[in-house]
């Protein structure tokens, strides 16, 4: 499996975007499922709906229901990206973000999809892996 970020849903969908040949190009080369979060759904469906409008929204949400999972975080695993977002305060770390970590601890993987090269380079996942950016390292 791979988490996909909202840069790379972005990516996907807008063709003047500078990552839209190397997300399609990594999209080409999966072979495994990809995995969102809700953070994720909101936080790509707001951007879209604000730079493309509704169709490329709507598109996405088709997409998504085809070939993604939703990993659920429950209110209980709150604590958990407080700490995630006080830790990585600096960068600053949004709650899309720590929703892909703990989703990446939580399924012992750290391969993601991700524009976001910065924190995705600086995030680790069970506290000491680094996270494999499929979009940057096939």
């Amino acid at each position: 499996m791979a988490l996909a970020d909202t840069g790379y849903w972005i990516a996907l969908a807008n063709r003047r975007d500078r990552w839209h040949t190397r997300a399609i190009a990594a999209t080409k080369r999966l072979t495994e499922p990809l995995v969102v979060t809700w953070p994720v759904l909101t936080e790509t469906c707001h951007l879209l709906l604000a730079r493309l409008g509704i169709d490329e929204e709507l598109q996405f949400m088709r997409q998504v229901a085809r070939v993604a999972d939703i990993h659920e975080i429950h209110a209980d695993r709150l604590p958990e990206i407080q700490a995630l977002m006080e830790q990585y305060r600096d960068l600053p770390m949004d709650l899309a973000d720590a929703s892909l970590v703990l989703a990446a601890n939580d399924l012992q993987n750290g391969r993601i999809l991700s524009t976001d090269q910065r924190d995705f380079r600086t995030y680790r996942w069970k506290e000491r892996q680094p996270f494999h950016n499929l979009l940057i390292e096939p």
